[in-house]
């Protein structure tokens, strides 16, 4: 083959390769529990030219399975699902998945569990009641590398930063560990330690030091106290539709 043509032959090749490598859609996973939302997330993602959505799930274990089979770019993850706990998913893929992007979406108020989440290792979060466009607005900055969360967040991180002394003590909820927080969540709403043990797998004892160190990081009295406070902070920070709505007790007189 002559040398121009030859050189003309690599050009096309060259330029056919670049323009498929340019369209490949962005692989997205969507985990939620809500069967409508979840459809109206994928038919808004698959509805995209650049993303498609690849698999759904409803809980964690489906989710870490997809994580592994789909080899997808993005999870779009609810913060709180039936079954399993999200934290500690993206804690898992943060180690045996690092390419694989989590953007949060999620009900709960943002400045108590958008840094959480990020802590945890997702790159950005979105309150469910947003617009659909700055949902993919979230989805295509996070899949750029990006962190994504709201402006109020970010004033609230840095209002918080200015106010703290060197050694980081924070006040209230936030001082709390992941799993002190889960505790406060089903004391809230009224679980008892029993119940919360056979929720985590963990023995009561465990579930009893988590209190008691919670008890010390809020400044409260007793026992009594603790479960006021939960109640109080559920009331204004959960919904009636949360999974954790009622205790284990409450579901078993339920099903009977």
């Amino acid at each position: 083959m002559p040398r121009a043509a030859a050189g003309a032959a690599f050009r096309f090749f060259h330029l056919m390769n670049t323009t498929t490598q340019t369209e490949r859609k962005s692989h997205v996973v969507v985990v939620e529990d809500h069967p409508v939302l979840r459809e109206g997330l994928k038919q808004l993602i698959d509805g995209q030219p650049d993303l498609s959505c690849v698999a759904v799930a409803d809980n964690t274990s489906d989710a870490k399975r997809l994580a592994e089979q789909c080899k997808a770019d993005l999870m779009l993850l609810d913060l709180r699902l039936k079954t399993g706990d999200a934290l500690d998913l993206i804690k898992s893929l943060r180690v045996e998945h690092p390419e694989l992007k989590v953007l949060v979406l999620s009900q709960y108020d943002e400045l108590i569990f958008a840094e959480r989440a990020l802590r945890a290792g997702a790159s950005g979060y979105i309150m469910k009641e947003n617009a659909t466009d700055e949902v993919l607005r979230a989805v295509r900055k996070v899949l750029a590398g990006e962190l994504y969360f709201s402006e109020r967040v970010a004033a609230a991180i840095v209002q918080r930063t200015l106010r703290e002394k060197p050694n980081g003590l924070r006040v209230g909820v936030e001082r709390l560990s992941d799993r002190e927080m889960q505790v406060l969540q089903l004391l809230g709403a009224a679980y008892s330690p029993r119940e919360i043990a056979e929720q985590f797998h963990l023995s009561r004892k465990t579930v009893e030091t988590h209190c008691e160190k919670i008890k010390h990081k809020l400044s409260l009295p007793n026992a009594a106290e603790l479960r006021r406070f939960a109640r109080r902070w559920a009331a204004e920070n959960m919904t009636p539709s949360e999974p954790w709505a009622a205790p284990l007790s409450q579901n078993n007189q339920l099903k009977d």
